[in-house]
């Protein structure tokens, strides 16, 4: 598998700084590569009070940030892959979120092992595509995999779709980075000043 020279994984836990830190990495970017634009992926709809406060959280923190964003609110990816050209810089918060949007927007069988291997295959196709296309994709996902699944079979087959997506994506990117209590942790490739 061909590691991705633009490709950036940002992942940790709920609330752990990853949306901040992986904004300061895509405007970075976004000021490296002249004439960039930047670009926000949402895959994530407005189910409750919850996700409501969420979503403007991110918005606002957007809006203070001095740059301007497009933000696209789509989990299909394949939907935006002529969206983009190489000025641009894509941030995708999150991809828990798209899983979980796809899991469940799909009217097969979230349990049937052929729609899990067709669902990470297209995922990570249309990821690969994308970062192709674009000057820099920074992609977000929590780290889930320290919390007990107990008997639940829904949550033990999305923590493994998850699991292979998150494996396929850091062996791409060029860098990797945990976040925990806002700190980054730097996991793989050359870290960038």
């Amino acid at each position: 598998m061909v590691e991705s020279n633009n490709l950036i994984l940002v992942t940790g836990g709920v609330r752990s700084g990853k949306s901040s830190f992986a904004e300061k990495i895509a405007t970075r970017h976004a000021l490296q590569l002249e004439e960039s634009r930047l670009h926000y992926i949402a895959p994530g709809k407005r189910t409750d009070l919850e996700m409501e406060r969420r979503i403007e959280h991110h918005q606002e923190t957007r809006r203070k940030s001095g740059f301007h964003w497009r933000t696209w609110e789509e989990y299909r990816l394949d939907r935006l892959q002529y969206s983009f050209t190489e000025k641009d810089i894509v941030l995708l918060d999150c991809l828990t979120t798209l899983v979980n949007e796809a899991f469940f927007q799909q009217e097969k069988n979230w349990d049937d092992a052929e729609f899990q291997k067709e669902l990470i295959a297209r995922v990570a196709n249309s990821i690969k595509n994308l970062s192709s296309k674009v000057g820099g994709l920074v992609i977000v996902s929590n780290d889930i995999f320290h919390e007990p699944v107990l008997d639940n079979r829904l949550v033990l087959q999305y923590t493994r779709t998850l699991g292979s997506l998150h494996q396929q994506l850091a062996r791409i990117a060029q860098q990797v980075y945990f976040v925990e209590f806002g700190m980054p942790l730097f996991l793989k490739g050359e870290e960038v000043e």
